[in-house]
């Protein structure tokens, strides 16, 4: 067991990082970023290089923003270290990823556009194996820009060139084949729902069985529980649109597989996602939304913001039904306290988090004591505008449905 751990270390594929914990992710960026600073590193740009890749994929699983600015470094020393024309275009596509990771965890869509610019001005790349990373990441990028746009269209065609683009990858390209296509069943799913499309559907659903089946528990759970998540996505909001009893029970089995592929600390971000997309479809277990809450505790992250949102949404609810007065105005004073901070100290996705909960709990406050609501539409708005101006949709979807409860006031 323990050659092939070592064989599997130096091996191109980093498929088997899913299997070790986040800690041991961290400690492998950290003496990979070490050998590859070495004087006698007799390849430092592969090195770096990969140092780059397990930065991204700790960050990617742990949302620490250090980790993010490793990878990015570790991707600049490639580009100083690369050899030729093709090693630059290579180390420069590696920020690239990272960069279009750093957008999926804190947002700012200023990234994306920054980005395709930079990508436009790479030299032209000799190896066909090169031009299609490019055009790889330029369709992810453009596929992100589709979904902030809540372009059914546009998502349609993005993912038309997404199977476009999988087809000029090398075959040994597993981890960027397995990334292209989920986003291409992510985006199919999501344009498929907002156009009522029974073919966009059913193409998600085909593309979301062949990753659970490629993905096996014991060599692949991270991607594995990432599939099974997304096909509970699918399954309950059908469910929702059918009014299905058992379909939702199907999602909900789909939701718990995917938890039960790993423990919380192996990958933090990936287990608190399923533990949010359970409690927006109505299965809340407090004590798992806390822990997915203080898992992701972080200034800024969109992932931090949407659970806090929703474990504020419970416990209000809960305070509501027992009429629980001390429990509303405890809720109020640390809403308010949060929202009083400066920009040093917060971010605009924090702040529209905090402005929905804050929004909501008026509005119960509202029904057992004369408190104001004439502002609420308009704080909503606000809250909408700066959550989608931050690159956070599903927030700015969420302050628009809640406004809608205020015009009925």
């Amino acid at each position: 067991m323990r050659r092939l751990f070592e064989k599997a270390r130096d091996s191109h594929d980093l498929g088997w990082l899913e299997l070790v914990g986040l800690n041991l992710v961290e400690s492998e960026a950290r003496n990979q970023s070490t050998d590859a600073g070495r004087i006698s590193c007799p390849r430092p740009y592969e090195g770096w290089m990969r140092a780059a890749a397990l930065w991204r994929e700790h960050a990617r699983r742990s949302g620490s923003p250090e980790s993010l600015q490793r990878a990015e470094q570790a991707g600049r020393d490639a580009a100083r270290s690369a050899l030729n024309d093709d090693q630059t275009i290579r180390a420069a596509l590696d920020v690239g990823h990272t960069s279009m990771l750093a957008f999926d965890l804190y947002g700012a869509p200023h990234r994306l556009s920054g980005l395709l610019d930079s990508l436009g001005h790479l030299p032209d790349a000799r190896r066909t194996e090169t031009r299609a990373e490019i055009e790889a990441l330029k369709v992810r990028l453009h596929a992100r820009q589709a979904r902030l746009a809540c372009d059914a269209e546009r998502m349609a065609e993005t993912a038309n060139r997404l199977a476009e683009v999988m087809q000029l990858l090398k075959p040994d390209d597993t981890s960027i084949g397995e990334d292209l296509q989920l986003d291409r069943a992510a985006l199919s799913l999501e344009a498929g729902l907002l156009t009522r499309n029974a073919s966009l559907l059913d193409r998600a659903g085909r593309e979301l069985r062949q990753l659970v089946e490629n993905a096996t528990p014991d060599e692949r759970p991270v991607s594995r529980a990432r599939a099974l998540a997304l096909c509970g996505t699918g399954m309950a909001a059908l469910a929702a649109i059918a009014s299905d009893n058992d379909a939702h029970q199907q999602a909900n089995s789909l939701f718990e597989a995917a938890a039960d592929q790993f423990t919380p600390d192996h990958s933090p971000l990936d287990w608190a996602t399923i533990q949010l997309l359970k409690a927006e479809r109505g299965q809340t277990d407090t004590r798992l939304l806390d822990q997915a809450q203080k898992l992701t505790d972080q200034t800024g992250l969109i992932l931090g913001a949407q659970i806090r949102e929703r474990a504020m949404a419970h416990a209000l609810d809960d305070a509501q039904t027992a009429n629980d007065m001390l429990a509303l105005t405890k809720m109020e004073m640390t809403l308010r306290r949060r929202l009083t901070r400066s920009m040093d100290e917060t971010t605009a996705i924090d702040w529209a988090s905090d402005q929905i909960s804050m929004a909501r709990l008026s509005l119960v406050l509202a029904g057992h004591l004369s408190y104001p609501t004439q502002d609420l539409g308009m704080a909503l708005y606000e809250a909408a505008d700066a959550a989608t101006l931050a690159g956070a949709p599903s927030l700015a979807a969420r302050a628009r449905t809640l406004m809608m409860s205020v015009k009925t006031v």
